[in-house]
């Protein structure tokens, strides 16, 4: 066999290879993306749910992105992954803190977990009062979904700033890497006719979708295994999640495409349901009855010391 006959052959093994469900999903997004863009200006309402349901989609795919799929090749899946049509975060950034909340041990830590939701009670107690009703709204799901992006992305940026600063240089580097994507994604809305302004409130609406799945993927505890939750939705929210809502089972597997963690979670679900405490919620719905006015628990971190005056 020729050379190059190899090389093809061994190029042909690769794409055999690929996570197709994944591709073909990417493949769909952008189509409905597009589609919203370039519908008539008197479908707007239409235009605008495509877009959130367009938008959240590619953000749990992103996630997919960032652990491997759908391709094998880190470069490959970052190549795909700068283009962020949803705008606020740049792929490098959701990269390197992603996998940093992956490491369990620090999970809820206020400083060491780079998705934590909780404050150092110390800081806390320093907060003026207005402070602490704003975070008290935040901490109710209809506060996370109102203004939980707003409050997160003025924090993930000041965050970001203050790091770069003080040496951190690939922060730059990693927003700067944002802004071709972005500036393809603006030209694309310019250009199709669509609003600007009903653009850039899908992409904040979506976000806030997102938010109904973080706000109460992981908790205080003493037990790492306990921090995480599981959500047994299996309705739009759960294909949204990309069934990221079966959190225990993707921070065990975080490797595993999305479409397997059903599959693995109904063959051992007690052993999943044991060891995280039985933080089990039957559905999205049991959430918002739940959690919907009222706070998951103290944005101070309840297990850490006592503030002090």
């Amino acid at each position: 066999m020729s050379r190059g006959a190899a090389r093809i052959l061994s190029r042909l093994h690769a794409v055999s290879r690929w996570d197709w469900p994944t591709v073909g999903l990417t493949v769909g997004v952008i189509m409905v993306w597009a589609i919203a863009l370039l519908l008539p200006s008197g479908w707007g309402g239409v235009s605008f749910i495509l877009l959130v349901l367009a938008l959240t989609l590619h953000s749990s795919l992103t996630h997919e992105y960032l652990h491997g799929h759908p391709f094998g090749h880190a470069p490959s899946e970052t190549m795909l992954g700068l283009w962020q049509p949803g705008l606020f975060v740049p792929y490098l950034r959701f990269k390197r803190t992603h996998l940093a909340h992956h490491m369990d041990a620090n999970l809820t830590d206020p400083y060491d977990d780079p998705e934590s939701n909780y404050l150092d009670p110390d800081v806390w107690h320093r907060l003026p009062r207005w402070k602490h009703r704003l975070l008290y709204m935040n901490n109710t799901l209809a506060g996370r979904v109102a203004m939980g992006t707003l409050i997160g992305m003025v924090s993930f940026i000041r965050s970001d700033i203050a790091a770069a600063r003080g040496g951190q240089r690939v922060i730059v580097t990693d927003w700067l890497a944002h802004i071709p994507g972005t500036v393809l994604t603006l030209w694309a809305v310019v250009a199709s006719g669509t609003s600007l302004w009903m653009y850039l409130g899908a992409c904040y609406v979506a976000m806030s979708v997102l938010k109904i799945r973080t706000f109460l993927e992981h908790q205080a505890h003493d037990r790492v295994s306990g921090r995480t939750a599981i959500v047994e939705d299996r309705g739009i929210l759960g294909f949204l999640f990309l069934n990221n809502n079966l959190h225990v089972v993707h921070h065990m597997h975080p490797t595993v495409a999305w479409y397997k963690l059903w599959a693995i979670y109904r063959a051992k679900r007690e052993r999943y349901v044991t060891r995280n405490g039985g933080y089990v919620l039957a559905s999205y719905g049991t959430v918002f009855r739940r959690y919907m006015w009222r706070g998951k628990d103290h944005v101070a971190h309840p297990l850490w010391h006592k503030p002090t005056d």
